[in-house]
């Protein structure tokens, strides 16, 4: 049996930011589980090739995941941003949008808007953020590759069993868990024993999984090409299968487009990767010409297929971020023992990167408010 103070489920960015306050105030007896092979959660930027023994190249990385990010109106993220000396650029919006609404017509050219507030995007995508964090914690706390199956309580302790990708079981016992993971996954997946009260268990299922029922489709190519007809790589389609494109390239890297396909997710099932693929590249060539059909790498995440991120009731759902859920379970025998910690459960930016860094920040003060750790209190500027 092993033995910690706190154990965090969930490796995304709530839970390695929430690893990252941990230590930043002394307190290292801690263990993150998370159930990927990989840190991030939905923050996922995927990246070209690299060829022989070059470093990867930052300049080349793509979200498949959240990419933007509003610094104006999202401070405490852009504080964070600033502290761990990533790279920001602006999102690319020079130029003019296309709009596709009727088959077998030109798209109609406009003038383009700006967002305001202003978005932002990282260099190195998302996952930059993921790396900055897991670098500034003990590796030696992180274990990925474990999928938490059981929560369940002892009068001093909670037990936390998970499982490997080999079917091993390994067991913690702590004093108190930091939920980061979306309610929703973690209601249906973990049992938790005794039961959580019913009224908890069903505000956890109805609460939405941000992204859960979205898939997004990125080509990517030498050159922005677009941009030298005058146009910002924007469009909108009523006639899809992506409703929203727009410019995914970087500073100093190769050029690329992504959109969010609107294609339900039930019907994606069961459409194969290839089909799909081929579906978008012939959109781009009807929007944005020839050249659009001949990227140099593609790459498609349904995030409605990804088992550690979506559930059943996710592909009916629009996914878009709902109000966030009580941070704590306020009755015997997990009071004060179970917070949530994910985007969520965020008060203010539920489902957003800022819910997760909001949310985080809350739920490790509330956790040393009630156990009265010693270290002092979380950043109050964060």
């Amino acid at each position: 049996m092993n033995q910690a103070r706190i154990a965090i489920i969930g490796g995304g960015i709530s839970g390695l930011y929430a690893a990252y306050l941990l230590q930043s105030q002394g307190i290292s007896d801690y263990v993150l589980l998370e159930a990927r092979e990989r840190l991030g959660g939905r923050a996922l930027s995927v990246g070209l090739v690299s060829t022989g023994t070059a470093p990867p190249d930052q300049t080349n990385r793509f979200d498949l995941g959240p990419s933007w990010f509003w610094p104006d109106s999202q401070p405490q993220l852009d504080r964070l941003v600033t502290e761990l000396c990533l790279e920001r650029f602006a999102q690319p919006v020079q130029g003019d949008m296309l709009i596709e609404r009727i088959p077998g017509v030109k798209p109609a050219r406009t003038k383009g808007y700006f967002s305001s507030p202003a978005s932002v995007r990282l260099l190195g995508g998302m996952t930059a953020l993921v790396d900055a964090l897991a670098f500034r914690v003990n590796p030696d706390n992180l274990r990925i590759g474990r999928t938490v199956r059981l929560i369940h309580t002892s009068e001093q302790h909670l037990h936390v069993e998970c499982e490997h990708a080999d079917g091993i079981r390994e067991s913690w016992t702590v004093e108190q868990v930091l939920l980061a993971a979306p309610p929703r996954l973690l209601a249906q997946d973990v049992e938790f024993l005794p039961r959580l009260p019913p009224s908890v268990a069903q505000r956890w299922r109805n609460t939405s999984t941000w992204m859960a029922p979205h898939a997004k489709y990125i080509a990517v190519f030498e050159s922005a090409f677009w941009s030298q007809s005058g146009l910002s790589g924007h469009a909108r389609s009523a006639l899809g299968p992506l409703v929203e494109i727009h410019d995914a390239s970087s500073p100093g890297g190769h050029a690329a487009l992504f959109g969010f396909i609107g294609i339900p997710a039930h019907t994606r099932k069961v459409v194969p990767d290839k089909q799909l693929k081929e579906l978008c590249r012939a959109q781009l060539v009807r929007v944005f010409g020839p050249k659009a059909g001949e990227p140099m790498a593609e790459f498609l995440k349904d995030w409605a297929q990804d088992h550690l991120t979506a559930v059943a009731q996710d592909l009916l759902d629009a996914g878009e971020p709902s109000i966030s859920v009580e941070a704590t379970v306020d009755s015997f025998p997990w009071m004060g023992r179970l917070i949530g910690i994910g985007s969520e459960w965020s008060p203010q930016f539920p489902g957003y990167i800022e819910g997760a860094i909001e949310a985080a920040a809350l739920g490790v003060r509330l956790m040393l408010e009630k156990k009265r750790l010693p270290p002092s209190t979380i950043r109050p500027s964060i």
